[in-house]
């Protein structure tokens, strides 16, 4: 297991920002709940002050679920450029969802997807990210079991 600390975080954000600040989002559209902390912090570096969330999971605890939930609240109209913010991108199968989703809701909006970490393995990856996942990771904003 690798513990993820605020420290890392802030450095990650930092990158984050400056990788997908030529995109000039204008909505940040957080994956709830991992993406919450990664995306506020986002929005603030890239000064975008449109943030929405979405809820979509895969995982029960440590266990991977064979179906995903997703409830969408989002308002995305007006929007022309939109940040998925994850804090990783592990099979893929949620962020490959989500996109199939908000494009089809959204068709004349342009997405593309950040994360903290991402695995290699997965099926879609992210146009921005930090690091690859190597491992499990405990982020310091979960609260251990």
């Amino acid at each position: 297991m690798y513990d993820y600390n605020c420290e890392e975080l802030q450095t990650d954000i930092k990158i984050l920002a400056q990788k997908s600040q030529e995109f000039k989002a204008d909505t940040i559209l957080a994956i709830a709940r991992g993406g919450l902390i990664p995306a506020q912090l986002l929005a603030y570096h890239l000064n975008i002050r449109d943030i929405q969330s979405i809820q979509i999971k895969s995982y029960d605890k440590q266990i991977r679920q064979d179906e995903l939930i997703l409830q969408d609240t989002t308002d995305l109209v007006g929007a022309t450029r939109v940040l998925i913010v994850d804090d990783i991108i592990d099979s893929g199968k949620t962020l490959d969802a989500l996109l199939l989703h908000v494009k089809k809701r959204y068709p004349l909006v342009e997405f593309k997807s950040a994360s903290l970490f991402y695995k290699p393995t997965a099926l879609i990856q992210p146009d921005f990210t930090c690091k690859e996942a190597k491992e499990w990771i405990n982020f310091f904003w979960e609260i251990p079991e």
